[in-house]
């Protein structure tokens, strides 16, 4: 199997772990014959870890501004939503709610000051 746009992600576990991953990963791993601990946290640590994922993700795109980052930065915040016991559903609805009310960031709006 060739690792294609995972060489990244590949090469960050190689170097230092100690992160949260796909669930496919552990397979991944298996199935190129490397050795690996891995551990299945309570939700709690679960979320903190994806927290700091969130971080990394948003750091990645900020570098690279690709679509897969963008990509990775949803997994990462449906994740965070879903163990805070939020559907995708819910979280659309509170998305649309706040920009019925507060307006999206269509309009390419960049605010500078307030007042005098």
């Amino acid at each position: 199997m060739s690792w294609g746009f995972m060489n990244k992600e590949r090469n960050d576990l190689m170097s230092n772990g100690h992160k949260v991953v796909r669930d496919r990963i552990p397979a991944i791993l298996d199935e190129q014959g490397l050795k690996y601990e891995i551990k299945t946290l309570s939700d709690e640590d679960y979320l903190e870890g994806l927290i700091r994922k969130l971080d990394e993700e948003v750091n990645e795109y900020k570098a690279d501004r690709t679509i897969e980052e963008l990509a990775d930065i949803l997994e990462v915040v449906q994740s965070i939503a879903r163990i805070s016991g939020v559907s995708k559903a819910e979280l659309e609805e509170l998305r649309e709610k706040k920009a019925a009310a507060n307006g999206g960031f269509t309009k390419n709006l960049y605010l500078e000051r307030i007042g005098d």
